[in-house]
């Protein structure tokens, strides 16, 4: 059983890298945690032209696309900034989460193959707003993005979400032991999670293939 935990926050030392690291020292034994912290990755974020050009990884995205692969279980966190994820997380996910390596379109119908099927994930979300408010008021686009044309997109199931707010004026301070209780939880769990058969490595294509694909 192995897990990435994938830390989103540009900055370090803040609320999420300390509920990862409560997360990793709370999967069982066994368990083989490889952490990957976004703001010591060297990447260009911005995805210049879309799938139009061929855009080749560096050597930290094809790190970590390598560790996505390997996993069988994804834990991510970040915070919540202007109802999304920080916009270097948005970037990472525009780079790596690629057709031919992530996902493949079929010939002759409007379906795809998820080619990170067999795989399951976490999804961590710091927040000021109240999760109630978010869910109520909002009606939690970022959690119903990030499951449903994310990670469930490229074949993530099962996917848990953990929603921690407030964190404003004592908000965190206070709910702190009860958060740390339900990472625990989950990182205890983690490995009993049921998944589907993964893919055989033979269903990717390379960036130049995937590109000639859409093109086709």
């Amino acid at each position: 059983m192995k897990i990435l935990i994938l830390d989103g926050h540009p900055d370090e030392g803040r609320l999420i890298s300390h509920l990862l690291d409560h997360y990793a020292a709370s999967a069982p034994a066994g368990v083989e945690v490889q952490r990957i912290a976004m703001r010591d990755l060297a990447f260009e974020a911005n995805l210049s032209q879309g799938y139009k050009a061929e855009q080749g990884w560096e050597p930290n995205l094809v790190r970590l696309a390598s560790a996505l692969d390997a996993c069988d279980h994804l834990v991510i966190g970040f915070p919540l900034w202007w109802g999304a994820e920080p916009a270097q997380l948005k970037g990472l996910i525009d780079r790596v989460i690629t057709p031919g390596f992530a996902f493949r379109y079929h010939k002759g119908d409007s379906f795809w193959d998820r080619l990170l099927a067999g795989r399951s994930a976490d999804v961590i979300i710091t927040m000021d707003t109240p999760p109630w408010y978010l869910k109520w008021q909002y009606g939690d686009p970022v959690g119903k993005r990030w499951k449903h044309q994310v990670l469930a997109f490229v074949g993530f199931k099962p996917v848990r979400f953990f929603y921690l707010g407030p964190t404003r004026r004592g908000g965190a301070k206070k709910d702190l032991p009860r958060w740390l209780a339900a990472l625990a939880k989950a990182a205890r769990t983690a490995p009993a999670l049921k998944r589907a058969a993964r893919l055989p490595a033979s269903a990717r294509t390379s960036p130049a293939e995937a590109l000639a694909e859409r093109k086709s």
